[in-house]
């Protein structure tokens, strides 16, 4: 009684230990291929300013952090179907059912690793994913020496009542191992709060450093009732809440940074009226991370333990990869449609996977 009682335990880990071999195997190939046409698409830039091939060879090096988490689900898809399939292909599968395997004891055995590697990926993106995506795009700097700007109006920026310009170049800076940002022709519009502009700034150039703002060569207009008033100053101090980390998290990519930024970016937006669907997007699809791995994972099943007779294991994993890669290009369609129509976000987030989750149980329910 206790061997066979201990038979389906080794079962499980021997195919648990088969599907994430086979996730292993799929994932170093997929990130392979990404860094290299990334690395392909860098080494096109190497002579620009500073930037050299050492450079290029790091930069790609430090986006494989952030690549791991954005290619997993696909990753657990092709995993799962090739772990599970080439254990259906060799009639493995049929010998851990005779020997008391059901099959949600082998679908769960597939979840439980998938699911430490999707808890790690999670980690992942919390930390080394956005440290390393910062300094990235530090190297990425060395090509112009620039900030990302908008092309034709610069960067722009809110702050209550207070409209932020900064046309142009933008530059960080480093010395004596002391960093802080410069911005270039530099504008503030003041209004009130019935919307009528009160000041017009105009600065050659704001530096931020670690006591704060201060603006150089000033050129303040004031709007009052009757007449316009000027006013310049060499240099002056500039008390705002608006600091370089916010600036920096506005130009970047929402999706690289930490659950903690986009949140305060979030409340920053809205505290300013400003749209934050960008940041709470990528926010809530951290949360719902690990429902689409488990979700995408669990439509495999029906596609591992299908006859073979069907048309063969190439045939149901070309299936079951093309549900598992719909099922993302779905959701990414409610996304957009949340942010056209202006839906709760979170929606377009939870109704793909719990329909591939019903749909994948409803299944189970009636075979198992």
């Amino acid at each position: 009684m206790t061997v066979m009682a201990a038979m389906p335990r080794r079962m499980a880990f021997y195919l648990a230990r088969n599907v994430v071999l086979a996730t292993l195997a799929a994932w170093a190939i997929l990130i392979s291929f990404d860094a290299i046409v990334a690395l392909v698409g860098e080494l096109r830039d190497i002579g620009k300013e500073s930037y050299t091939l050492a450079d290029a060879l790091l930069f790609t090096l430090l986006t494989v952090p952030r690549r791991l988490y954005d290619e997993f689900p696909t990753v657990a898809v092709i995993g799962s179907l090739l772990g599970l399939g080439g254990l259906a292909a060799r009639s493995e599968l049929t010998a851990m059912r005779a020997v008391g395997l059901s099959k949600l004891q082998m679908g769960l055995a597939v979840l439980l690793p998938l699911t430490a590697l999707t808890v790690l990926m999670m980690v992942n993106i919390e930390t080394l994913g956005p440290f390393a995506e910062q300094q990235a795009q530090g190297l990425a700097n060395l090509k112009s020496r620039q900030l990302m700007m908008a092309r034709y109006s610069g960067l722009w920026a809110r702050e209550g009542n207070l409209f932020f310009n900064a046309r142009g170049n933008s530059a960080p800076h480093n010395e004596g191992g002391k960093t802080w940002i410069e911005l270039q022709d530099v504008r503030l519009y003041q209004f009130d709060p019935q919307g009528r502009l009160q000041s017009l700034a105009h600065a050659d150039r704001a530096e931020h450093r670690s006591n704060g703002w201060t603006l150089f060569g000033v050129e303040r207009t004031y709007f009052e009732a009757r007449s316009v008033r000027v006013e310049k100053l060499a240099s002056e101090r500039w008390q705002t809440e608006l600091d370089d980390s916010t600036l920096e998290a506005t130009l970047a990519r929402p999706r690289y940074l930490t659950s903690a930024e986009l949140r305060s970016n979030i409340e920053y937006l809205r505290r300013n009226q400003l749209d934050s669907l960008k940041f709470e997007s990528a926010y809530w699809s951290r949360w719902f991370y690990p429902l689409n791995v488990i979700a995408l994972c669990l439509a495999t099943l029906p596609f591992a333990f299908g006859s073979l007779r069907s048309g063969g294991f190439g045939k149901r994993l070309f299936i079951g990869i093309l549900i598992g890669i719909g099922a993302l290009l779905v959701q990414r369609m409610f996304v957009n449609l949340a942010d056209v129509y202006r839906f709760d976000v979170r929606l377009a987030f939870l109704l793909p996977p719990l329909l591939v989750w019903w749909l994948c149980w409803g299944w189970l329910a009636k075979k198992i």
